[in-house]
């Protein structure tokens, strides 16, 4: 779970709370996903969060415990830059970005927040650029259908 955030809305008979779970789910071996879900109650809110993840999983590629290059993920005003690192560097980045890239199986990885650090916006910019990332066979046959 990234987060769990309470928002409440006002009414004539006084405020009605509700919650919002940020939750990502990776088996650690290149396949991650997340999701959000809101209800009035914590357990419902997680659950959906948690089937929403399961919904989008995506592939990552990991090559030697690192990405294959460097990319920007954005997200409204939030942008994260991924670059990969040398073996037994680690996973240096914020709180977002590591729960991220530990469950998609990285052990190596460089990371920066920059812009809005909203734990939303930056979840969704980390996962936008690790959905974005290609490795050199998928460019080369991209590359060759194309011509």
């Amino acid at each position: 779970m990234i987060s769990l955030e309470r928002n409440a809305k006002t009414y004539q008979g006084g405020r009605r709370f509700k919650f919002q779970a940020v939750v990502v789910v990776g088996d650690r071996n290149g396949r991650v996903g997340l999701g959000i879900g809101k209800s009035r109650e914590v357990p419902l809110a997680v659950a959906k969060a948690n089937a929403n993840a399961r919904k989008n999983l995506i592939r990552v590629p990991v090559q030697n415990g690192t990405i294959p290059h460097d990319i920007v993920g954005v997200s409204t005003t939030s942008r994260v830059i991924l670059r990969p690192a040398s073996a037994g560097t680690g996973v240096i980045a914020g709180g977002v970005p590591r729960a991220i890239a530990e469950l998609a199986g990285i052990t190596d990885l460089l990371s920066k927040e920059l812009g809005s650090r909203t734990k939303v916006n930056v979840a969704y910019a980390v996962f936008a650029g690790l959905k974005a990332l290609r490795t050199r066979e998928v460019v080369r046959q991209l590359k060759e259908t194309a011509v």
